[in-house]
């Protein structure tokens, strides 16, 4: 998953528009360019942010924004910049700064219109930094949090239907580094630890794509272990999931060529996510 810097039109259409009308301010605007700040109004300061970012300067367009709410604290264009620093600074992948400036933002202004995308901001600050399964899944689980605040919160926005689609591929994310990690100890001989590591891909990530491959997994460290019971339940399950996979095809070869069957035997955690999944019995 790889860090987004051109977000989606729909999504930040205000931001946007803010941007493009910079650009047709045009030469006027530039003149007063070489002015110090603190000669210039607050509209006069937005402007030269927006064309900061127009002109692909984000770190300088976060300075420039700053400075309003130095300047011109009680302005309304100090709340309109304070959005847009934390714009400029994401733009810039400084996403700890963007972080603090959307979280000011809703810190000052929690009821305004721009909250929202404030909240959004805040969770992309972690949701583009998860760029490789290998990296430490703090991240994502700071990801997970912030995107289910944006769609519990302002669940009539967009930015709530763009934090669904993340929230989605964030969570997957998380089972596919489970999977990884049980394939290592897999390949290494230590069946108790990647079935461990499958069990909570079964358990924790059931809506995921990884699950059918985690019920296989869980098949093959099962045989190896003699542990019959909960292999052929593990295949009982996939079998009435996910019967047309290539996953379902590998677990019902191997355990039909140990002389077994793809079907729920005994009393254990397998079998009782079976009687769940497949006879509603969540009691």
């Amino acid at each position: 998953m790889s860090a987004s810097q051109d977000n989606t039109p729909r999504v930040f259409s205000r931001i946007g528009l803010t941007v493009a009308l910079a650009l047709l301010a045009g030469c006027g605007a530039f003149e007063r360019s070489g002015q110090p700040l603190d000669e210039l109004t607050a509209q006069s300061i937005f402007e030269r942010g927006e064309q900061q970012i127009a002109q692909g300067d984000p770190d300088d367009a976060a300075f420039t924004f700053g400075e309003i709410e130095r300047l011109y604290p009680y302005s309304e264009f100090a709340e309109r910049a304070l959005i847009m620093q934390a714009f400029a600074y994401h733009r810039d992948r400084d996403y700890p700064n963007s972080r603090a400036a959307a979280q000011r933002y809703l810190d000052f202004y929690p009821t305004q219109q721009d909250a929202a995308y404030a909240a959004y901001l805040l969770a992309l600050s972690y949701y583009d930094q998860i760029d490789d399964i290998g990296r430490d899944q703090g991240l994502t689980f700071q990801a997970l949090q912030a995107l289910r605040r944006v769609i519990e919160q302002y669940p009539d926005t967009e930015y709530a239907a763009a934090s669904i689609q993340k929230f989605d591929l964030a969570f997957n994310h998380l089972a596919a580094k489970e999977m990884e990690i049980g394939r290592y100890y897999l390949k290494r001989g230590n069946y108790i630890a990647a079935s461990n590591r499958f069990r909570t891909v079964v358990e924790d990530f059931q809506t995921t794509t990884h699950t059918p491959e985690a019920l296989h997994r869980l098949v093959e460290s099962y045989l190896s272990l003699g542990l019959t019971d909960e292999a052929q339940t593990a295949g009982a399950i996939l079998g009435y999931n996910y019967q047309s996979s290539e996953w379902y095809a590998a677990s019902f070869a191997l355990l039909t060529g140990q002389g077994l069957t793809a079907d729920p035997v005994g009393d254990n955690w397998v079998a009782s996510i079976y009687r769940q999944v497949v006879r509603g019995e969540w009691l």
